[in-house]
C-alpha cells in the first residue's frame, strides 16, 4: 500500500502572528478617498442630468412650431412651457442688456416685448455684427420657457437686468429663446446617457468597495 506523505506540521501561534504583523496595513486612507470621489462624481452626475431633464423633453418635442402671432397679445399658458414657438413683436429698449459666454464668439441680448412685460426675447448677435449693423429681428422662433425653469444657461438673467437697469423682471414672465429649435437640442440626449454611464459605472464602484473581502481559501 502507497502511503500519502506526511502533511507539514503546523506553525507555532507565535510564528503565525509574527507573519501577520509582517503584512502592510490595509490602506484605509486611499480606499476612503477613492469612495469619496466616487460619491463626489455620483452626486455631480445625477445632479448634472436632472437638470438637463428640460433640455431633453425640448429635444423630443415636436418640431413644427406653435404660433403665438403678436407677442405683444399673446396669451401664455402651462401648456406652452418648453414648447418651440414662433411670434412676432417689437423689442423694448428698456431693460434690454448684452452678455457673452465663455467659448462662444457670438454675443447675445436679452428684451423684452414692447406692449408685454411678461415676455422676454433672447436673440443671438453673430461675430462682428454688434453695434450699429446689427438690426434687430421683429419675427423670432425658437424655445418657450417661464424664466424660473431656463436652465442654467441663463440662470442670473434676471438678476443682470435688475442691476443694470431700473427694471424688473416678474416671477411669471416668460423667456423665448431665438433660434433654439428641438433639433438642436439633441446634444442634450447623448450628454444625458454619458451622465447616466458615469453614475452607474460609479454606483457599481462604490457596491464593491463597500462589500467584506472575501476570505482566502487554501
Amino acid at each position: 500500500m502507497v502511503q500519502s506523505a506526511p502533511s507539514p506540521p503546523l506553525a507555532p501561534p507565535d510564528e503565525l502572528d509574527s507573519e501577520l504583523d509582517a503584512l502592510p496595513a490595509p490602506r484605509r486612507r486611499e480606499r476612503l478617498a477613492t469612495a469619496l470621489v466616487m460619491v463626489a462624481a455620483l452626486v455631480a452626475s445625477l445632479g448634472l442630468g436632472a437638470s438637463l431633464l428640460g433640455e431633453i423633453r425640448y429635444a423630443l418635442s415636436p418640431t413644427a412650431p406653435v404660433e403665438l402671432g403678436e407677442l405683444a397679445h399673446a396669451s401664455l399658458t402651462p401648456q406652452l412651457s418648453n414648447r418651440y414657438v414662433r411670434g412676432a413683436g417689437l423689442l423694448a429698449s428698456q431693460g434690454a442688456i448684452r452678455y457673452e459666454r465663455p467659448m462662444e464668439g457670438d454675443s447675445f441680448r436679452l428684451a423684452g416685448i414692447a406692449g408685454n412685460a411678461r415676455v422676454w426675447v433672447e436673440i443671438r448677435v453673430p461675430e462682428g455684427m454688434e453695434g450699429p449693423k446689427f438690426v434687430p429681428p421683429t419675427s423670432f422662433v425658437g424655445r418657450l420657457v417661464p424664466f424660473s425653469s431656463a436652465g442654467l444657461r441663463h440662470a442670473g438673467l434676471d438678476r443682470n437686468v435688475a442691476a443694470a437697469s431700473s427694471v424688473k423682471i416678474e416671477p411669471d414672465a416668460w423667456l423665448l429663446i431665438d433660434g433654439a429649435s428641438p433639433r438642436a437640442s439633441r446634444w442634450a440626449l447623448a450628454l444625458t446617457a454619458l451622465l447616466a454611464y458615469f453614475a452607474v459605472w460609479n454606483a457599481i464602484g462604490l457596491f464593491r468597495l463597500a462589500r467584506p473581502p472575501r476570505e482566502l481559501r487554501g
